[in-house]
């Protein structure tokens, strides 16, 4: 089986399981409760692991790596950083081999969902700037994640294209990677807002006469005076779209961090921001508990930043010390949050 083949089987049961989700599950429209949230997160993480582990098992499958010649030219197209050993049988090399990719799998997704969690803030924020009922958010979030899976795939793949033929991408991926960890730092604290009437899709929509005012139920489009407008909740899904983008330019350059393997990259962010659709009814109550969790992801971001130059200084960080390094930072800030929130300042 070639990995473009097992990319298309992929997205089929991908595709199969959210049609599963909108079509039977979630028919009717509904405020999601945080046991039934807590449920889903914990199926699709689930899910995540589960690929983990056929990765580890059956990761020759995924990359398309049967032979020795293959083995030694996805290594060195994907530098994987697993030389090909002839003192070792092909089984314990091939072990090796999946191992890697397992491990960069599972790095790439915990610093896509990780990096996610920041756009929960941004999520919600849209929504009550607009005025969703919130029996409406899933519905959203489901088109939302549909619009997400499509840009990835391009943004990914176009990007490992890229990074195979220049090389020196990786440093402006760094570069800003860094950027965005000070950024997010200095603006730790700062609130944001949206301005509904002057955002560019609310103005681009309304100066063409395209849109209208008024909510009709879960619709995105409604009739008026025999013409179609969109509804403002598909004006929400477009700013939530538009979020999502702005968003990738961080998380993807992070995982091309660990893996320069476009597949695994794809394969990681959409297991990733799966999980987050889940995760959002379950975090919106509870966000205001970590508090020391932006200052986790600009750490965070910065050594991922650092760590795409340190190879041009003759520096490596492997794989499982960055993974170790990941979740030794998001514990600490979240754990830091939970025992030592800051004081409330009485007003």
């Amino acid at each position: 089986m070639t990995e473009n083949l097992f990319l298309v089987i992929f997205i089929v049961v991908i595709a199969f399981l959210l049609f599963l989700d909108l079509g039977i599950l979630h028919k009717k429209d509904h405020i999601v409760t945080f046991k039934e949230s807590a449920t889903w997160t914990a199926v699709w993480v689930t899910l995540s692991l589960l690929f983990f582990l056929f990765i580890r098992l059956h990761g020759d499958v995924v990359v398309d790596v049967h032979d020795k010649e293959h083995f030694v030219e996805q290594n060195k197209l994907y530098e994987h950083d697993v030389p090909y050993d002839d003192a070792l049988s092909w089984d314990e090399n091939i072990k090796h081999y999946k191992n890697q990719l397992s491990l960069e799998y599972l790095t790439g997704y915990l610093i896509e969902l990780s990096l996610s969690i920041d756009n929960v803030f941004v999520m919600i924020m849209i929504f009550l700037s607009f005025g969703v009922a919130k029996e409406y958010y899933h519905r959203v979030l489901f088109y939302g994640i549909l619009g997400a899976i499509v840009l990835r795939f391009i943004f990914i793949f176009a990007a490992g294209a890229l990074i195979q033929r220049f090389h020196w991408l990786l440093l402006v991926f760094g570069a800003f990677l860094i950027y965005s960890g000070i950024k997010m730092f200095i603006d730790r604290n700062k609130t944001e807002s949206i301005d509904v009437e002057n955002h560019p899709v609310v103005k681009f929509l309304a100066k063409r006469n395209l849109s209208t005012s008024s909510f009709d139920g879960h619709n995105f489009f409604t009739k008026v005076d025999g013409r179609w407008l969109c509804t403002p909740l598909f004006v929400v899904l477009m700013i939530i779209e538009f979020s999502d983008i702005i968003f990738a330019f961080d998380s993807i350059p992070a995982i091309f961090s660990v893996t320069h393997d476009p597949h695994i990259v794809f394969f990681s962010n959409i297991f990733a921001i799966l999980g987050l659709r889940s995760m959002f009814f379950m975090l919106e109550s509870i966000m205001d508990k970590f508090a020391y969790l932006r200052i986790g992801l600009s750490v965070l971001l910065t050594f991922i930043g650092v760590k795409m130059f340190l190879p041009y200084a003759g520096i490596e960080i492997g794989i499982v010390p960055s993974l170790v390094a990941i979740v030794s930072i998001l514990s600490i800030s979240i754990l830091a949050s939970v025992l030592f929130p800051p004081k409330k300042v009485e007003g």
